[in-house]
């Protein structure tokens, strides 16, 4: 018994050898562990920052200097739009303004007897637009509206032409280039964004008297934006030229051009019982040298005809125009008082 035992005992480990193996085993688990987690960590790090797809170079503006930084291109879609140049910003846009009329449409236009409108739902507007920002220091608008009727006939039918081309050059705020197609700075209400009026119609003497859009160029600015950065919108200066006779017509009349100059200034910008509120007061003045068969009422109807009715003025003969303006603006939260006043002499030459 005691020869048969002796052996078995002498094979078997003794538990302080086996808790040693176990010891060392769990300490190396533990190490392999620790170097596992700490691969981990390393990579969620570069999951975090390891940029995605190509680089490229994108320019940015921040109001004073144009900064250049290396950003991640984003894959695009099946269907994309991409601008050719070095554009920083693109703007897609439009709106659609339409009404319904009855009753006596437009009578003050002539429009009864034979020649009355019927009851009717109209577009007044639908225009899309693009604006944009290029890295020269140039933002421009394009600008075409579905309702216009220049040139279209018959003339009750419409067709798509050109409101707003233009291309504003703004390296200094104080003294900016403008040059295309737009509103000659003339009257508080025309210049008034479309969608920005309480009613889509503008006043018939604003309609009469103010030259609406014309072909030309312009400087204006803002003289205190780096003067005086908190009042940068005490005064704003506008003065241009232009051809004079109306949107879309590429030829002048003659070999004048139509003066125009406007004056705004905000004395108040802050607040009113809580309120943001804000005056502003401007002025105008307009000179042209017009040959004969140039309507210079465009957009409105200036002429009194013999029954009472009201017509865009189609000169007769060559005449020289000049017309000036005074408005006010104050503004407090919701509530706006608005007053506008305009006068225009005719005379021929």
């Amino acid at each position: 018994m005691l020869t048969a035992v002796r052996p078995l005992a002498a094979a078997t480990p003794s538990e302080s050898e086996r808790l040693e193996k176990l010891e060392r085993a769990v300490e190396q688990l533990q190490k392999r562990n620790a170097e596992l987690e700490a691969e981990v960590r390393s990579l969620k790090k570069q999951t975090a920052f390891a940029p995605e797809g190509k680089m490229k170079k994108q320019v940015t503006y921040d109001g004073k200097t144009y900064v250049e930084k290396a950003v991640v291109e984003e894959e695009k879609p099946i269907v994309y739009v991409q601008q050719r140049g070095p554009e920083l910003k693109l703007v897609l846009g439009g709106f659609i303004q339409t009404n319904f009329e009855d009753g006596d449409v437009s009578a003050f236009e002539g429009r009864f007897g034979q020649t009355a409108l019927k009851d009717r739902f109209r577009l007044r507007r639908a225009r899309i637009a693009m604006t944009g920002d290029f890295a020269e220091q140039f933002d421009f608008k394009m600008e075409g509206d579905f309702e216009n009727s220049d040139g279209t006939s018959p003339s009750n039918r419409t067709d798509f032409s050109g409101t707003d081309i233009w291309l504003n050059w703004h390296r200094f705020p104080a003294a900016q280039i403008k040059i295309g197609q737009y509103k000659a700075p003339f009257g508080l209400e025309q210049l008034t964004p479309d969608t920005s009026l309480f009613i889509i119609e503008r006043s018939l003497p604003t309609g009469a008297i103010t030259p609406e859009r014309q072909i030309g160029v312009e400087l204006w600015g803002k003289p205190f934006t780096n003067l005086w950065p908190e009042q940068k919108d005490l005064l704003t200066y506008y003065a241009g030229i232009f051809n004079g006779n109306g949107r879309n017509i590429n030829n002048n009349d003659n070999n004048n051009f139509m003066y125009v100059g406007r004056l705004e200034l905000m004395p108040f910008k802050g607040k009113i019982f809580g309120q943001t509120s804000s005056l502003k007061l401007g002025g105008d003045v307009l000179n042209s040298r017009d040959d004969q068969g140039t309507n210079i009422s465009p957009s409105g109807n200036l002429l009194v005809n013999s029954d009472g009715s009201l017509s865009s003025f189609v000169l007769p003969g060559a005449d020289e125009r000049t017309a000036w303006s005074v408005d006010a603006w104050l503004n407090i939260g919701p509530f706006d008082l608005i007053g506008e006043y305009l006068e225009e002499y005719v005379n021929g030459r």
